[in-house]
C-alpha cells in the first residue's frame, strides 16, 4: 500500500492522502459516509494501479479515516471542496474518478466544478441528495423534530460498532448541492454499478441517475444479489474492467 501523507488544509486541518504515481488520467477514489480510504474497493485499485503503471489517488475527507476533524463537523459542501483540494494540489491532467455511495454524489460535484478535467466517472451504488431524499425522507416526525430541535440524532451502523451520527447541518447544508432535481450535464462517459441486493441505497436510484445524465454515453452495470460495497472478488474485477474501458 501506497505511503500515507498529509495535505495541509487552510484552517488547520489536514487531509490524509496515498498517490501513486504512473501514466494519466489519474485515477480518484471517493469513499462513501463514514467509510475511508483502506477500505477494499481503494486498496485493490491501488494495487491495480501499481500493477498497471497508472497514476492513483486515495484519501480521506474531514472527520474521515486518518485526516483530522470531527466527522460532525462535515457537510457535503465541506466534503466537496476537500475532494477539489485534493484533486487540485495533488494530479494533474485528465482524471477518471470513481465515486462510492456518497463519494458518487462527490464525484458529480466535483465533476461539475472541474469539467475539463475529466476522461470519466464510475459511481458505485451512487447517492446523490442521500441527505435530503433517503435520510430526511426515512425518518419519522418524532426523528425529524428530534434531529431540528437537537441538532444530532444516533443511529445503530451495521458496518460500525460505534453508532452513525446524522447532524441538521448536514441536511440543512446538502440542500446547497441536490443534484436530481434537473439535469446533470457532464462532458465525458458514466458507468453506473448497483447491488440489487443494496440495503442502502434502492438499485432503482441508478436508473434515476442515469435518466438525469446528459453525457456522451452512459450505461449502467445491476449486480443480481449484490449489496451495497459491491466488495467481494467478482464486483472488484468487474469495477477494474469498468475504470479500463475508460482508460486509453
Amino acid at each position: 500500500m501506497g505511503r500515507v501523507e498529509r495535505l495541509q488544509r487552510d484552517d488547520g486541518n489536514y487531509l490524509a492522502y496515498a498517490r501513486t504515481p504512473g501514466k494519466s488520467p489519474t485515477v480518484v477514489f471517493l469513499g462513501g459516509f463514514r467509510s475511508d480510504m483502506t477500505g477494499t474497493k481503494a486498496v485493490a485499485l491501488e494495487a491495480w494501479a501499481e500493477k498497471r503503471g497508472q497514476a492513483f489517488l486515495r484519501f480521506d475527507y474531514l472527520g474521515h479515516g486518518q485526516s483530522s476533524g470531527r466527522f460532525e463537523d462535515g457537510t457535503i459542501g465541506r466534503w466537496k471542496d476537500d475532494s477539489l483540494a485534493a484533486i487540485d494540489a495533488l494530479t494533474e491532467g485528465k482524471l477518471v474518478l470513481v465515486g462510492s455511495s456518497m463519494g458518487g454524489w462527490l464525484s458529480l460535484l466535483t465533476a461539475q466544478a472541474r469539467p475539463e478535467r475529466l476522461a470519466g466517472l464510475v459511481l458505485i451504488a451512487a447517492a446523490p441528495d442521500f441527505t435530503e431524499r433517503m435520510l430526511l425522507g426515512g425518518l419519522s416526525a418524532e426523528d425529524r423534530a428530534a434531529l431540528q430541535r437537537e441538532g444530532r440524532l444516533e443511529r445503530p451502523s451495521q458496518y460500525s460498532p460505534e453508532p452513525s451520527v446524522f447532524t441538521w447541518k448536514l441536511i440543512e447544508e446538502g440542500r446547497n448541492h441536490l443534484l436530481l432535481d434537473k439535469p446533470l450535464k457532464l462532458p465525458c462517459p458514466v458507468r453506473l454499478l448497483h447491488g440489487q441486493s443494496d440495503p442502502d441505497v434502492p438499485w432503482e436510484y441508478s436508473l434515476q441517475i442515469a435518466r438525469h445524465l446528459d453525457a456522451p454515453e452512459v450505461i449502467s452495470t445491476f449486480v443480481k444479489g449484490g449489496d451495497h460495497r459491491l466488495s467481494t472478488p467478482a464486483d472488484i474485477a468487474r469495477l477494474i474492467a469498468t475504470v479500463e474501458e475508460l482508460l486509453p
